[in-house]
């Protein structure tokens, strides 16, 4: 169901139940085509550049012609059709679970589909009407897309992945659901027992006592997005603490840089001692606009604060960050 707030504010709504709350798991590993999805759609977003800018513009130089098809499906905003982000262990898996729904896909899907495709939509339609041509296309499209921009990536994408699981799994045994999802967003909070992220595009559901699955992902940068998931469960796919180009192409030293990346983890030692976004750039030989785009992410985990002091932005580490540097020594 959709509507607006009170105070007419667009924003993501999730209603809990109470065994909801108690059903509130972590996907087992990232899943090939659901990071495919969320990697090109990441590829056309332009949040987030001091981190995602160089990933961007070298994704799109290696990405093959024939997967440019694949933009007309696969958006920035994420919301993409269900059929091609299935929930596969394997790639052959999710390749065979995408040609098995020719043949069930809804007039509906197609409009809106082609309504939000950047180019023509007449492949799109192909598709829709089962044209072997098509999902031929749509095969090698997926698949040659994976190959240059996942494959090379995926011991990383599960490092990241494994890491965010492992921290939230902390974070959840100490301090309890509200406090673990009130960090997979800036803008993320509670009502109540309804989960709430402060941006948009409104959205409202209710899990009605069928659970959450809580799936990180390295590429997305965006709120947190609902889906539907085969068991009749919900997914809630958000931004793993350490993006894909902040995970290192060697193993990590420890837990804290597996979990924040290097960058990030300096961030978080310095402020063990309160410091301006001046400061920890000069510090750490870092641009501004990237200090701004750590400090926020380890704003919205609940490991620093930040408030201003006439010009000057003061940030500090909270016990929690305290703890979680304790930890990882």
């Amino acid at each position: 169901e959709a509507g607006r707030t009170a105070g007419g504010g667009a924003m993501l709504r999730v209603h809990f139940t109470a065994e909801d709350l108690l059903h509130v798991t972590f996907a087992p590993e990232p899943l090939p085509l659901v990071e495919l999805g969320l990697a090109l759609a990441a590829v056309q977003r332009t949040d987030a550049p001091a981190v995602f800018g160089r990933w961007r513009h070298r994704a799109l130089r290696e990405l093959p012609g024939r997967a440019r098809p694949l933009f007309d499906l696969l958006r920035p905003d994420g919301d993409n059709p269900p059929f091609v982000e299935p929930y596969a262990r394997t790639l052959d898996e999710g390749l065979a679970d995408v040609a098995a729904a020719a043949g069930r896909l809804t007039g509906r899907e197609l409009h809106r589909a082609a309504a939000r495709a950047p180019g023509s939509a007449s492949w799109l339609r192909a598709l829709w009407d089962g044209d072997r041509e098509a999902w031929t296309r749509l095969d090698g499209a997926l698949r040659s897309a994976y190959e240059a921009v996942v494959a090379p990536h995926w011991p990383r994408i599960r490092q990241s992945f494994r890491a965010d699981v492992a921290w939230r799994t902390r974070l959840l045994a100490a301090h309890g659901i509200r406090a673990c999802m009130a960090g997979l967003h800036p803008r993320a909070g509670w009502d109540g027992t309804v989960f709430e992220v402060a941006a948009p595009p409104h959205h409202e559901a209710r899990l009605g006592g069928r659970g959450l699955v809580l799936m990180p992902s390295s590429f997305w940068t965006g709120r947190p997005l609902l889906a539907g998931h085969p068991s009749g469960a919900h997914v809630l796919l958000y931004p793993a603490l350490t993006p894909l180009p902040l995970v290192g192409p060697e193993p990590a030293e420890g837990p804290l840089d597996a979990l924040l990346g290097r960058t990030r983890a300096a961030v978080l030692h310095l402020l063990v001692e309160q410091r301006t976004t001046t400061e920890v750039a000069r510090a750490l030989g870092i641009s501004l606009p990237s200090v701004s785009e750590h400090t926020r992410t380890l704003r919205a985990a609940g490991l620093i604060t930040t408030e201003r002091d006439g010009k000057a932005v003061l940030h500090s580490a909270t016990a929690l960050g305290v703890d979680l540097l304790h930890s990882g020594r």
